[in-house]
């Protein structure tokens, strides 16, 4: 390689490297600012807050140990998506999809159970996670894909599954809310293609929440779970309106808002989809939260600077949100953020959690807690 390639390389690498250290202010501790915790926060206007798990941060002390002392409700990150429930070979034997939980699922209902977390069910019909055979006579990887009817039955009974094997277990009373569709809807008000609808049809969302409401216990709500929503949400309100039973009962509960975001998107603009939302008078949850620098395909640099854009937005979005469910606008019980620490973030490039990889509090956090001093505004703000 020339000089002058390796020069500029080093300089880029020196750049990106000052960025990342100058993203390593380090903020007061969080009991140095403030005597309460997320979940205080959250109770003063009537919700509960999350994250999502695995076995990767509740096998470990010191996130654990985060995990029960910020939040009071938690779903699975990926432990109760189809391809982790369903079972193979007991389909086949039994000729019915068969729900089976593994392992790592058990054992975070169990952390949850024991550390007093309630639960969201993360999620039944999608059009991802889900394994193919399910879709194919006799289960097989190859076999033809199964008609309508078949297909119907297949879905009611991974549904009842669910519900079934959560009372089996022992911890249905866990789950206050089920995601029962996840990311139907594309942006531009078209139904998205997937196996589901291939062999059932449009109709295939009505009867998966038909069959959700027929097992469900009262006791947990039943959702309709999407991204981009503040792009679908004309659409999305106007779907949920279709989900009503011969007697005009609605079978969905609320409205899943996954509100995957980013700094470079309008405060406003998301609100504003709240609002239409709310409309429905369903109930609202914002179920997967992370606010990432940038924007899509575009990740900032952790500097302090854009780290104190991303506590000033988080700010402004839940000073919009506590605002609402104060005042009756919105009925929102809950907000899950998708995970609460950038190191186990799903998206880590972007830094969109309210806690760094060593677990320190950001500006984010402090956004959030509304503690505008400590939430990256000048003191003249």
């Amino acid at each position: 390689m020339k000089r002058k390639g390796i020069i500029s390389i080093l300089f880029i690498f020196l750049v990106v490297l000052a960025g990342c250290s100058a993203g390593k202010v380090k903020l007061p501790a969080q009991s140095e600012v403030t005597d309460k915790v997320l979940k205080d926060v959250f109770a003063e206007h009537g919700m509960k807050v999350g994250t999502c798990i695995s076995a990767n941060v509740t096998q470990k002390e010191a996130t654990s140990n985060l995990m029960v002392a910020q939040f009071n409700s938690c779903t699975m990150e990926n432990a109760m998506k189809p391809d982790y429930i369903l079972d193979q070979a007991q389909s086949k034997a039994a000729g019915k999809p068969v729900v089976k939980f593994n392992k790592e699922a058990i054992s975070l209902m169990g952390w949850a159970k024991k550390n007093g977390f309630s639960m969201r069910g993360h999620t039944m019909i999608w059009h991802s996670q889900t394994p193919d055979w399910i879709f194919r006579k006799d289960f097989a990887i190859n076999g033809d894909y199964v008609d309508r009817e078949e297909m119907l039955a297949r879905m009611e009974a991974l549904i009842s599954g669910v519900f079934e094997e959560l009372k089996t277990l022992g911890y249905i009373d866990l789950f206050y809310a089920y995601d029962v569709v996840n990311e139907a809807w594309m942006e531009d008000g078209s139904m998205r293609a997937s196996n589901w609808r291939t062999i059932i049809g449009d109709d295939y969302l009505w009867y998966a929440f038909y069959y959700a409401d027929k097992y469900a216990p009262e006791s947990i709500d039943l959702y309709y779970n999407d991204y981009n929503e503040q792009y679908k949400a004309d659409c999305i309100a106007e779907f949920v309106k279709t989900l009503k039973d011969d007697d005009g009962r609605s079978l969905i509960d609320g409205i899943g808002l996954q509100a995957h975001l980013f700094t470079a998107d309008d405060v406003t603009t998301y609100l504003e989809g709240v609002d239409i939302l709310a409309e429905t008078g369903l109930k609202l949850e914002l179920t997967e939260v992370d606010v990432g620098l940038g924007k899509y395909q575009g990740a900032l640099v952790n500097t302090d600077t854009n780290l104190k854009t991303q506590g000033r937005y988080c700010y402004e979005l839940f000073q919009g949100l506590f605002e609402r469910a104060d005042a009756g606008k919105i009925r929102m019980d809950a907000v899950t953020f998708w995970g609460f620490s950038d190191g186990f973030s799903w998206r880590r490039e972007y830094s969109p959690q309210l806690y760094d990889s060593d677990l320190d509090p950001k500006y984010a956090l402090y956004g959030v807690m509304q503690i505008k001093e400590h939430a990256g505004y000048d003191p003249a703000e």
